[in-house]
């Protein structure tokens, strides 16, 4: 046996002890094509320069004495320290550039901006921006949730004297940028107009509804996406690139009093003026920066961070403009940037001075033009969307050769340029073969059978993990295991194959991703029941939710058709009707149907518990909820409604 063949035999004889210990739920260790993967990519990194660490470290104040964030019933929310492993030369398991970008990013307390700009950073995966007001504290982005807030919040009133908050801006409709509102204000006060809470127009509807349609395939694939049941540690979750991890807590909403339309608009709120960019459509639907102008201070929310953003999240969204982002970037670089001593963002560490700070903004600016561009030139050639994405991962562009904030911790070139060409053209790239394809597990058992059987299909897989490839012999894998989800030898050299690619990410969430498939194909998926905040529920409005228990109706059950339901809110003062055609269930707010073949009345918490909970018709009208006609057609029509969705698998048929 030659050299090359020897150390083929004993790479494969890694890979199947590797896969043996897997199998118990032990991480592997870093393969030797890992290791070897790791060393290239440390080579390729800019020159590590201070300004980052400067940057993450300057102004710091103080932090929490203990770590842990508890909730009133004593269940941790957060963990300051878990990331206090990331010190030293990166392990073999982390990809050097995520481990250097976590040095920085796992910094977390009370920094100071400017003498009235504070940060709190690292108590959740947002920051929660501090402004000193002339009677209180302006809190921008209260995190995501309640304890969170609040435990930052103790940390500021200790660190800088008690006062009260005067008011509450959210930069955006993302939860964690508003749900920890009930940890820094109560919402009496926002009621009797002594806190404003201000958001960028369509701020409600964009938090409440865009979760709401699809939000049980968000939730599961968002746990993916954060590595939500993963250990941080050096073979396990390593934050997610913009961020730590989200925290667990109790996630709020208390509605803005006034909303900003238009860029250049402005607010002196507690005697500070405030100058407004809106941004909406880049990276939420309603979003906008804010100049702190007494203190020349830009914060650029979540359009600049400290890394390339997703232009199409992992866990499932509209397809964002990167386009409109790039302008954003550039009116931002040019209005606001040379006027700011400090340009901070809801995620990641400042920039100081003006110089830096609008050359930060430069090149991010020039990041999502050029995946823009790039990607689209490559589609008008005739290019797909895979074709387009493995060229520019290829080959990143050359003017932010040395400029960190654009590498791909959170989004990644690959990701985004797939997204670009879905903006454009979606999913479908021309090729008939695509038009109609097999589902994923009837392909696969083709697949399997054309390639040998099973058992040829892992000698081909093995042969692809001996010599490093993943990328193929998690492909090959995969099918093998949707084919025959039985198959243990399958599941668990798919979970090393995904292993050792989450080990080589750059990106945090695709680490994320790859290594929660692997825990998925090894232990389980774990059962975790859907939970919808309540101040959420309460903000949607009632078509939002029939238009919801619409796409739980089941036609396909037996069930009356062709009827309608009258529905009056009690302490809403709404009159709504339910039609049940053939093969669709019609939601209408406004008026009762003519002549319903059953009507109910009573607050809104019924109808949810009615549609959401699926609680049966007489136990609610024991409960108080008045019925009156055909009571069997509405108990059927809740028979029809699928149960709220519980998690479903992934990496598993």
């Amino acid at each position: 046996m030659n050299t090359a063949s020897l150390r083929a035999a004993a790479a494969l004889a890694l890979v199947v002890a590797a896969s043996t210990g897997a199998a118990q739920g032990v991480p592997a260790p870093a393969s030797e094509a890992t290791r070897s993967e790791q060393r290239a990519a440390a080579q390729t990194l800019p020159p590590e320069g201070t300004r980052d660490a400067a940057d993450a470290a300057r102004g710091f104040l103080a932090t929490r004495p203990d770590p842990v964030i508890l909730a009133p019933n004593g269940k941790p929310v957060w963990n300051l320290d878990a990331y206090a492993f990331v010190t030293g030369p990166a392990p073999d398991t982390v990809n050097p550039s995520l481990w250097r970008h976590m040095t920085h990013l796992k910094r977390h307390g009370l920094f100071e901006v400017t003498k009235n700009v504070w940060q709190v950073r690292g108590f959740d995966v947002a920051n929660m921006t501090v402004i000193r007001g002339s009677t209180g504290w302006i809190i921008i982005d209260p995190l995501t949730s309640i304890e969170a807030a609040r435990a930052a919040m103790e940390l500021v009133n200790a660190a800088l004297g008690a006062r009260p908050v005067s008011a509450v801006l959210y930069s955006h409709s993302h939860g964690d940028h508003f749900g920890g509102a009930r940890g820094v204000v109560d919402e009496a006060e926002v009621k009797a107009g002594r806190v404003a809470v201000i958001a960028p127009e369509g701020f409600m509807e964009e938090a409440t509804s865009e979760n709401v349609i699809a939000g049980g395939a968000m939730a599961r694939r968002a746990a993916y996406q954060f590595g939500t049941g993963l250990t941080p540690g050096a073979t396990g979750q390593m934050g997610s690139g913009i961020g730590m991890g989200l925290s667990i807590g109790t996630l709020s909403l208390i509605p803005p009093t006034d909303t900003i339309a238009a860029t250049g608009e402005t607010r002196v709120v507690d005697g500070v003026t405030l100058e407004f960019q809106i941004v909406s459509g880049t990276e939420a639907p309603a979003e906008f920066n804010v100049f702190i102008q007494p203190e020349k201070t830009f914060l650029a929310a979540e359009i600049a961070t400290c890394t390339l953003h997703n232009i199409l999240t992992p866990r499932g969204a509209k397809v964002r403009d990167a386009r409109a982002w790039a302008h954003y970037l550039d009116e931002a670089a040019i209005r606001y940037a040379p006027q700011a001593d400090t340009v901070i963002s809801s995620h990641c560490w400042p920039v100081f001075g003006r110089a830096a700070g609008t050359a930060w903004l430069a090149a991010q600016r020039d990041n999502y033009r050029w995946l823009h561009d790039q990607t689209v030139r490559r589609m008008n050639r005739g290019e797909t969307m895979a074709e387009i994405a493995e060229a520019l991962e290829s080959a990143p562009p050359p003017g932010n050769a040395q400029e960190w904030s654009t590498r791909g911790y959170y989004g990644t070139i690959s990701h985004n340029a797939k997204a670009i060409y879905q903006f454009y053209l979606g999913w479908y790239d021309a090729v008939p073969a695509n038009l109609h394809a097999y589902p994923p597990v009837e392909r696969a058992v083709k697949l399997v059978d054309a390639l040998g059987g099973a058992e040829r299909t892992l000698a081909l897989a093995r042969n692809a993990m001996a010599a490093g490839d993943y990328r193929w012999a998690s492909d090959l894998l995969q099918n093998l295991v949707f084919a025959e989800p039985a198959n243990a030898d399958a599941k668990a050299l798919l979970a090393q194959s995904y292993e050792q690619q989450g080990y080589q990410s750059e990106s945090a969430i695709w680490r994320n991703q790859f290594l929660a498939a692997a825990s998925d194909l090894r232990r389980g998926r774990a059962q975790t029941a859907a939970v919808q905040p309540t101040d959420l529920i309460a903000a949607l409005s009632t078509q939002e939710l029939l238009d919801s228990a619409a796409t739980r109706f089941a036609p396909e059950r037996p069930g009356p058709r062709g009827i309608t339901i009258g529905i009056e809110l009690t302490d809403r003062g709404e009159s709504a009707a339910l039609e049940i055609t053939g093969q669709a269930l019609i939601g209408r707010v406004g008026a009762l149907p003519a002549s319903p073949a059953v009507t109910i009345k009573g607050p809104r918490p019924m109808l949810l518990a009615l549609l959401f909970l699926k609680q049966p018709v007489a136990a609610l009208e024991k409960a108080g909820l008045e019925v009156t006609g055909d009571k069997a057609a509405l108990q059927a029509l809740v028979d029809n409604l699928d149960l709220m969705p519980q998690g479903f698998e992934i990496v598993m048929p």
